[in-house]
């Protein structure tokens, strides 16, 4: 049995290959990687000192109204299998690979930020979610504290923003819509946290995309 790519479309190693030798792609790749490795092991770090401040509790109409219920299970496997789908595009294309790490890597920037600087104590009735995974990068630890904005709903967000096909981009934004509402039905976040994930990653991608594009352009020229 013969594994048949479509046609001209290059093999995994060869797109990596080409990627690697290009100075351009190659420097993006090891650069990002780099920056996002380093970014991510500060986080438990970050993430205990947020934790053991105090901050404000919110008067949110929205859940309110929403009786919290642990939905966890969805949550992740919705999660994950959208990690997944962006893992094996990227597979194919390190260019989406490289618009993906860039960007997170100013998300993450920007919600060290302003989890900094609106302090907020968790919603009322919030169900603790604990993701086996991901809890690597919060030091094993519950956090509770790391609102504004929601990072789940950033992640979700960057790899609608990322993926490239339209039958991605359908079930990409599906996912986003699935899991804003049950963060909200398992009180996670407030409604202002997963409302505004999406503008604040919507502005950093493009952001990140104009200024890869520039540096793309300079090095042409050069």
């Amino acid at each position: 049995m013969y594994i048949v790519t479509e046609l001209g479309k290059p093999s995994i190693k060869q797109a990596w290959i080409a990627a690697l030798q290009s100075p351009k792609k190659r420097d993006k790749l090891l650069i990002g990687s780099f920056i996002i490795a380093i970014l991510l092991s500060s986080l438990p770090i970050y993430f205990s000192i947020i934790q053991n401040r105090k901050g404000v509790v919110l008067n949110d109409w929205v859940l309110a109204h929403i009786p919290p219920y642990d939905v966890s299970i969805p949550i992740f496997a919705i999660i994950w299998g959208m990690a997944t789908l962006i893992f094996i595009r990227a597979l194919y294309n390190p260019v989406i690979y490289i618009h993906y790490v860039w960007t997170l890597i100013f998300i993450n920037i920007a919600r060290m930020l302003t989890i900094y600087f609106v302090a907020l104590d968790p919603p009322v009735g919030l169900i603790h979610l604990v993701d086996p995974l991901t809890g690597i990068f919060y030091g094993n630890t519950i956090i509770t504290r790391d609102l504004f904005f929601s990072g789940h709903t950033s992640t979700l967000v960057l790899i609608f923003l990322c993926l490239e096909k339209r039958n991605d981009k359908i079930i990409g934004f599906i996912s986003i819509v699935a899991v804003m509402v049950l963060l909200l039905v398992q009180h996670i976040h407030y409604t202002v946290d997963v409302v505004a994930a999406p503008v604040f990653v919507y502005l950093i991608f493009l952001g990140v995309r104009k200024v890869l594009k520039l540096h793309t352009l300079k090095n042409s020229e050069n």
